[in-house]
């Protein structure tokens, strides 16, 4: 790794795709943040839409019944710089964040939560599925207004749309989510600080904290990155390495399981903002190229990790 990978364009001309899931018949279903729609792109790459739920729909994963579970951040005000699609700020018809259900036979979209407690989502960006809590992860990343922006954090729901946690807060933009190999520990990255922090889980839904927790949300840090690497979604491979979609120095940077080493993967793109493996070995990683509107697929020196669903 560290060298540019033998590169093969899947699709183009997409609106500041993210979110991708290999599915078994070959193809991918990613959303188009910018669209505010939810995208199946076939392996010749033509592509036919599933849904429209509008706003931001942005980190997607399966769920136990089949059906597409949705972060949806609620939306951006876009840009375009240099000839790419840049997000902004939180837009002036902000609708809020919320966790969707989609059926992907019929585009139904449902919303399943749109708060925790008192206090309402703001922008949920990435989720993964555990094996067996009968729930998943994910971070509520924040909007960004001219003169401030939100806090974020870590959560916990169930499938079902019944229960929901805080369950590390605050973190400081928290993007990427993904589990170990054996389900044990949970991984979080932050996109501006360039870090990513993980967790000890007890239970579904339920973490070991820290004792010596600085910041407040009792995580530990895996890795801090230098430079301008601003981190978005990941996943992780069967070996346990920690792919991060890197922002800035646009690529994959993969992190070893102990944090002692990462490897840099370039990709023609500024702004790569997520990846999933696929193909009969998962040996490919599926990558969104968002700044200029991509879908490619590239070797992975290691199989992907199999997902829950």
């Amino acid at each position: 790794m560290g060298g540019t990978p033998e590169l093969h364009e899947v699709a183009s001309g997409l609106a500041f795709p993210e979110g991708p899931v290999w599915m078994p018949d070959g193809s991918i279903v990613l959303v188009e943040i910018q669209a505010g729609r939810v995208t199946r792109v076939r392996p010749d790459g033509t592509r036919e839409v599933i849904a429209t739920p509008g706003a931001g729909p942005n980190g997607a994963a399966i769920g136990p019944d089949g059906a597409l579970y949705v972060c949806n951040n609620g939306g951006f005000e876009w840009h375009t710089v240099g000839g790419l699609t840049v997000p902004g700020l939180q837009p002036p018809d902000y609708s809020g964040g919320r966790i969707e259900r989609i059926d992907l036979a019929t585009g139904e979209v449902r919303v399943l939560y749109d708060r925790c407690g008192e206090h309402p989502l703001r922008g949920p960006n990435d989720l993964v599925f555990d094996r067996e809590g009968g729930g998943f992860w994910f971070t509520d990343h924040g909007k960004m207004r001219a003169r401030e922006r939100d806090r974020g954090g870590l959560y916990w729901a169930r499938a079902d749309g019944s229960e929901i946690r805080e369950v590390a807060f605050p973190l400081d933009s928290p993007n990427g989510v993904g589990l170990s190999p054996d389900g044990r520990t949970v991984y979080v990255a932050e996109t501006f600080t360039g870090r990513v922090y993980q967790w000890e889980i007890a239970e579904p839904g339920v973490v070991k904290r820290s004792p010596a927790d600085l910041l407040g949300h009792g995580g530990e840090l895996l890795i801090g990155l230098p430079g301008l690497q601003l981190l978005d979604s990941l996943a992780v491979d069967a070996e346990g390495w920690v792919c991060v979609a890197t922002i800035g120095n646009g690529g994959i940077t993969a992190i070893a399981p102990d944090g002692s080493r990462s490897e840099h993967v370039p990709l023609p793109d500024p702004l790569v903002t997520n990846l999933c493996f696929g193909g009969p070995d998962l040996r490919t990683a599926y990558v969104t190229l968002s700044g200029t509107g991509r879908l490619v697929r590239i070797p992975w020196p290691r199989p992907g990790l199999r997902l829950a669903y």
